[in-house]
C-alpha cells in the first residue's frame, strides 16, 4: 500500500486534529505523513486542500465551525471519493443536544483558552520567582507591586493575582533594609501597599513563631518593634503616594478584587 498522507484542516492551529490523527494511525502498521493546512479563512484554501489531496493516497481530518467551509470540503471530498472526517461534529452534536445550547461557532477558541491558561501558569510563576523581594529585577516586570510588612498577605496575594493572570512581585518592608531601587524607577500605578491593624498583627506573628518551634517573645512579635515597622512602611508607601489598603479585616479575595478593581481604573485613565 506505501506510504498515505493525512491531511489536517482547521479553522486555527490544528493541533487537535493532528493529535486524533497520529493517535488514530499509530494503530496501524502503516507508514503516513501529516500535511497541515491551518488557519483557514477562505474558500480556495478548502479546494488546494482537496486538489493536493487528490494527488494522493490520502485522508482528511478536519476542525472548522464555519459551516459554508465544512460543507465545501465535504461535497468536494465526496465528489472524489476523498474519505473527509469532522473531528469535532460527534462530540459538537453531543453536547448541543445535551445543553439545549448553540454553539459559538468561532474559529480559534480553543487556542484562544489554551493561550489564557499558559499566560495564568507564567504569571504564576513570576508570582514564585519574584516573591518576598527575592530578585528585584522583577519589580520593573511586574504589571503589580505588592509593599508591606511581613504577614500582611503579601504571597497569598501575589498567588491569587496570579491566577488572574496578572504578573505581581512583592516587597517586605523593613526599616534595617534599604526599599530596592527599583520601586521608584516604576510608575506608582502599579504599586499597592499593604497596611494592617498593629493588635492583629502581633497575634498573627505570635502564632506564626508558635508553629515554627519558636518563642513567642521574640522581637519579630513584640508590639513596639510592630508599631515601628507599621510606622516605617507608612511612611515609605506615602512618600511613593501609592494606594494604600488595610488588610486586617479583610479575606485575600477581598483585598486582591480591590486591588483588581485599582488596576482596572487605572489602566483605564
Amino acid at each position: 500500500m506505501g506510504k498515505y498522507v493525512i491531511y489536517i484542516v482547521s479553522d486555527s492551529i490544528g493541533e487537535t486534529a493532528e493529535y486524533v490523527a497520529r493517535a488514530t494511525a499509530a494503530q496501524f502498521d502503516r507508514e503516513y505523513e501529516i500535511v497541515k493546512f491551518p488557519f483557514v479563512r477562505e474558500k480556495s484554501q478548502i479546494e488546494e486542500v482537496v486538489e493536493e489531496a487528490e494527488a494522493h493516497k490520502s485522508i482528511i481530518l478536519y476542525t472548522t465551525v464555519i459551516d459554508e467551509f465544512r460543507e465545501l470540503l465535504t461535497t468536494r471530498c465526496k465528489a472524489l471519493d476523498i474519505p473527509c472526517i469532522d473531528v469535532m461534529s460527534t462530540a459538537m452534536h453531543a453536547f448541543q443536544s445535551f445543553l439545549g445550547l448553540e454553539p459559538k461557532h468561532e474559529p480559534g477558541i480553543i487556542r484562544r483558552l489554551d493561550e489564557k491558561y499558559f499566560k495564568k501558569v507564567e504569571a504564576i510563576e513570576f508570582a514564585v520567582k519574584y516573591d518576598d523581594g527575592k530578585d528585584p529585577r522583577g519589580i520593573k516586570k511586574a504589571d503589580v507591586v505588592l509593599l508591606g510588612v511581613s504577614r500582611t498577605s503579601k504571597t497569598p496575594l501575589s498567588m491569587y493575582l496570579a491566577n488572574k493572570n496578572l504578573k505581581c512581585a512583592n516587597v517586605p518592608l523593613v526599616p534595617e533594609v534599604p526599599v530596592p531601587k527599583e520601586v521608584y524607577q516604576i510608575p506608582k500605578e502599579r504599586i499597592i501597599g499593604l497596611t494592617t491593624n498593629p493588635i492583629k498583627l502581633n497575634e498573627i506573628r505570635q502564632e506564626r513563631l508558635k508553629a515554627l518551634g519558636l518563642s513567642d517573645t521574640a522581637t519579630y512579635a513584640n508590639l513596639d518593634r510592630i508599631l515601628e515597622e507599621l510606622d516605617y512602611a507608612d511612611r515609605i508607601m506615602k512618600e511613593i503616594d501609592c494606594p494604600i489598603i488595610d488588610v486586617a479585616t479583610k479575606a485575600v479575595e477581598e483585598t486582591a478584587n480591590i486591588i483588581i478593581e485599582i488596576m482596572k481604573e487605572n489602566h483605564s485613565e
